[in-house]
């Protein structure tokens, strides 16, 4: 038999410093202010979330609540740190016992004190991505499979294939079905290599970062103690951006509330962007199943966009059938309408994005509170075309610039080859693609190449002259492509493990010299895919789709060119202007255009967004418009394109586009978002040339 006894807190409540009715709306006060238990928080775009957020923290420690007694999880150090601040400067009182991090940061923090328990020291290691890619090609070595067979996927798919099993909950074998079908006949292969990699981590003393919540679950569930203690020690657990929970830590969140249930969860369903590395959807969605009697509030009053743009945010969002209802409403005065704007074609598109960005320029508006937003990487290439070619500073928050990407590198590399047999950069970046050849392997095959190449040139210029044709006593061969004649006399000097893979090589560039095919770049392009390079791909990168997309964009690009030269000479040039601007842009340029993808730019805000392509199968994308929550969440990502925007936005999309393989340009169907949004909240803008003839 067992009896509760309550301590009570010594700690005296604080007389109320914050004058919490002044200084919120209604929807953050009720939210702020709901009783100990469950709570869901959704707080719809601009409505003030971090501010709702730290305005309860300070409540539960005006109340009485010790520090060390609150556990905060955020999704990023940075947003911890600005919350445990911002309820400092609230407070006037330093925070140092408040538990605050990201789920990383916590996880690691308890498994330090409990390590033992699960067969670690408390100094145990914290491999990085690179210590886990050099840990999982030992085991993929150790584990004795036959990558010359089969192509066996590299350390790093390996490692998003095992962090997106342990974060969704899957098995590897249901994690390859849904996310890489292209490697699930190997899942036994696969299995074995993710033991191995276990057990080495464990030999090791050392944790990934996955591991810092696998364990942190198994630590909870396997040792009631340990259990017991957390969950007496955080009487109040509040989780930021609880829409990217995965199944994982969702799971330590409700075994943590488990005894006392004062758990206050604050994010926007609409808002929920990322399944594709594994954040569950459900888990904001069902909140109020799981715990049954929590309140929910909703904090629909907008700070940042003026109403023209809510009320088109809204009516995107509206047809999503799994969301919690909301209407966000402006706090700010009325605006201008939100602009449509169909466009010839994505150049004609770059063209006016470039014209407008210096119009609201001179207008005033500072380069750097623009954006243009896209679904995709490539859907911006025209665009950067345009800004390069008209000098316009720009900085890319998705990442490297579309023709620095290493994919696009590797084509040109092909190409450039072709172009160019005496290339050494291209062949060595060519011949390291392939598996066992490494830097002195690379070189080694390049000093019998050039070799090589020098001397079918001599022949084939004796061949074709009459002259030097006197000269030879055996009758003269037709003149045969120098590249495919040297590499197929290398096959000698190849690893063994890169047998096959270099006789594919030698097929394909024979394929793209044939003098028919190498006058045509999108061509090449695609025979190169088709016969090597998507393989590749999947082999190399947990994103393979997304860059196979690219490289379709770039035959694209090619087809506008003339010759292979022209191609690879405008490439070149705008590799080296992208290189010149990466390192100077910052010191030549206090502004910069900003292009990013939606996803990049979720939680950022800015004075104008355009946002570009919105075509179907583009925005939203083809395979992600494959299923209804696939659409659903496509649609989410709209709505968080739209609600980047706090002044203007503008919708632009192409009427028609070249499609590699079409016989020419393709009419495009604009995104069916667009269709949902109803005319009147829209002003259509018609782009017509401007005519400088007198006649």
């Amino acid at each position: 038999m067992s009896r509760d006894y309550v301590l009570h807190n010594t700690q005296a409540p604080a007389d109320l410093q914050i004058d919490y009715a002044g200084e919120l709306n209604p929807q953050q006060l009720a939210a702020v202010m709901s009783p100990p238990g469950p709570s869901l928080i959704i707080a719809g775009a601009g409505s003030g979330k971090t501010r709702t957020l730290t305005y309860r923290v300070a409540f539960l420690l005006e109340q009485g609540i010790a520090p060390e007694r609150i556990l905060l999880l955020t999704f990023t150090n940075k947003a911890a740190r600005e919350m445990m601040r911002r309820v400092a400067d609230l407070l006037g009182t330093e925070l140092r016992a408040l538990w605050g991090g990201t789920f990383h940061s916590i996880g690691n923090r308890m498994l330090r004190q409990h390590a033992a328990l699960l067969g670690f020291t408390a100094f145990f290691s914290i491999l990085d991505r690179e210590d886990a890619k050099d840990l999982l090609t030992t085991c993929i070595a150790e584990s004795k499979i036959d990558t010359k067979e089969t192509r066996f996927p590299k350390a790093d798919v390996l490692g998003d294939i095992f962090s997106m099993s342990v974060n969704t909950g899957k098995s590897i074998a249901e994690t390859l079905g849904q996310f890489y079908e292209y490697f699930a006949h190997l899942a036994p292969e696969i299995e074995r290599v993710a033991r191995l990699y276990i057990q080495r981590k464990q030999a090791a003393n050392g944790m990934d970062f996955d591991d810092l919540l696998v364990l942190w679950l198994k630590l909870l569930r396997e040792h009631a103690d340990v259990r017991e203690l957390y969950q007496r020690r955080f009487q109040f657990i509040l989780v930021d951006e609880y829409q990217d929970t995965n199944s994982l830590q969702s799971e330590i969140i409700d075994v943590l509330a488990a005894g006392h249930r004062n758990l206050t969860v604050v994010g926007d369903d609409a808002q929920s962007i990322y399944a594709w590395r594994g954040a569950n959807f459900q888990n904001i969605l069902k909140f109020p199943e799981r715990y049954q009697g929590a309140s929910v509030h909703r904090i629909e009053t907008n700070y940042r966009s003026t109403p023209e743009i809510l009320e088109v945010a809204n009516a995107a969002i509206a047809p999503n059938t799994q969301q919690f209802k909301k209407e966000l409403h402006a706090a700010r005065p009325s605006g201008l309408k939100p602009a449509l704007i169909p466009c010839n074609d994505g150049s004609e598109q770059a063209v006016f994005i470039c014209q407008r960005v210096l119009e609201l320029r001179d207008e005033g508006v500072s380069m750097n509170n623009i954006a243009v937003l896209y679904r995709s990487h490539f859907h911006a290439l025209e665009l950067q075309l345009e800004l390069t070619r008209r000098n316009i500073p720009f900085s890319i928050t998705s990442g490297i610039r579309f023709f620095e990407q290493a994919h696009i590198k590797d084509i040109a590399a092909f190409l450039r080859m072709v172009s160019n047999p005496k290339d050494e950069l291209a062949f060595k970046r060519l011949v390291r693609m392939l598996p066992g050849v490494g830097g002195k392997a690379a070189e080694k095959l390049w000093d019998a190449l050039f070799a090589s190449v020098n001397r079918v040139e001599v022949i084939t210029e004796m061949n074709a002259s009459p002259g030097l044709q006197a000269a030879v006593s055996n009758p003269p061969t037709p003149p045969r492509p120098a590249l495919a004649v040297s590499l197929a006399r290398l096959s000698n000097l190849v690893p063994k493990k890169a047998a096959v893979a270099w006789a594919q090589f030698t097929a394909t560039m024979s394929q793209i010299e044939a003098p028919d095919v190498r006058t045509k770049p999108s061509q090449m392009i695609a025979l190169i895919v088709l016969a090597v390079y998507e393989d590749y791909l999947k082999e190399e990168f947990p994103n393979y789709r997304q860059r196979l997309d690219d490289v379709k964009q770039l035959a694209e690009f090619a087809e506008r060119f003339q010759s292979l030269d022209e191609f690879l000479s405008q490439l070149a040039l705008m590799t080296n202007v992208e290189s010149q601007e990466s390192s100077t842009a910052a010191s030549r340029d206090q502004e910069q255009l900003k292009l990013s993808t939606v996803h990049q730019a979720k939680g950022l805000e800015f004075d104008i967004v355009f946002v570009i392509m919105l075509c179907d199968g583009m925005f939203p994308s083809g395979r992600s418009s494959d299923s209804v929550d696939g659409e659903e969440e496509e649609r989410r990502l709209f709505y968080v394109a739209v609600t980047r925007a706090k002044n203007e936005l503008y919708l632009t999309y192409p009427l028609m586009r070249f499609t590699p393989g079409s016989t020419g340009d393709v009419f495009q169907q604009p995104s069916r978002f667009l269709g949902e949004i109803p005319k009147h909240l829209l002003e259509e803008w018609n782009l017509r040339p401007h005519n400088n003839s007198p006649f």
